[in-house]
């Protein structure tokens, strides 16, 4: 078993490494695009061009299925990498966990890219799942760059603004960029007011590896067993996974198990 992530960076690490824990039998191949990164400022017409490309650099690897890890791309071009790659190769997208936060009542904050904040897809949903729940959009300019680049820094100036633009009464985040979900206890420390009940922060990976390995007819299996293969695609370019990939949990996950290629 074969299973392709794609994302314009790191922000695949979460849902890798969601796969790895379901069916740690499975090869792996990651495409992003330190090239053309990060996709948020872009407009939807070169998100969707970048997109296709680093999509296509996975497709030819040959997966039984391609999880587009990324929800700037899943907003503005599912649609179109659907239409190039289905049904020879099964494209799953990710969505913002909105149904499940506001199932929990909220209020709600949406923390999201600049480019998915406030788009008609985040919109629709807030529409369908989020009637009668306070949400609160929250755009996070600069914060999926620098947890793609492991900046320290910019991390943490990143959250604290976006955690000031968050209202105080909010009880649940919605994690709307995949990159977010690797500095989620950052959000929460952030995000977490005294005397406040615990914050729930809601991310996309887990969902999105289990419906990839369902789409496949495929079980989990935790217990599998044996060596894999670990690709890494840049820009289409085989190369080693970065250093900055090994920074976090996930990433090291990936490594553990698995032989380079």
């Amino acid at each position: 078993m074969k299973i392709a992530l794609m994302d314009s960076g790191i922000g695949l690490l979460p849902a890798a490494a969601a796969v790895r824990r379901l069916r740690p039998d499975a090869d792996l191949v990651l495409s992003w695009d330190p090239d053309g990164m990060p996709w948020g400022p872009r407009t939807p017409e070169d998100i969707t061009q970048r997109a296709v490309a680093v999509a296509e650099a996975a497709a030819a690897h040959r997966p039984d299925v391609l999880i587009v890890a990324c929800n700037t791309a899943s907003v503005h071009s599912l649609p179109q990498l659907r239409a190039r790659l289905e049904p020879e190769l099964p494209v799953i997208g990710t969505v913002p966990a909105i149904k499940p936060a506001a199932a929990g009542g909220g209020p709600v904050a949406i923390w999201a890219t600049p480019a998915t904040t406030g788009s008609a897809y985040q919109r629709g949903l807030i529409e369908r799942f989020a009637d009668g729940v306070t949400v609160t959009e929250v755009p996070c300019p600069g914060l999926a760059d620098a947890v793609h680049h492991a900046d320290e820094a910019a991390v943490t100036a990143a959250v604290a603004a976006a955690a000031a633009r968050t209202p105080a009464d909010v009880t649940t985040v919605v994690l709307g960029c995949t990159n977010y979900e690797l500095v989620a206890d950052r959000i929460r420390a952030a995000v977490q007011r005294p005397g406040r009940p615990p914050l729930i922060l809601h991310g996309s990976a887990g969902a999105v590896a289990a419906q990839a390995l369902r789409r496949i007819g495929a079980e989990p299996a935790p217990e599998a067993g044996g060596e894999t293969r670990l690709t890494v695609l840049l820009s289409g370019r085989e190369a080693e996974l970065p250093d900055t990939a090994l920074s976090y949990p996930e990433g090291r996950l990936l490594t553990a198990v698995s032989t380079a290629r």
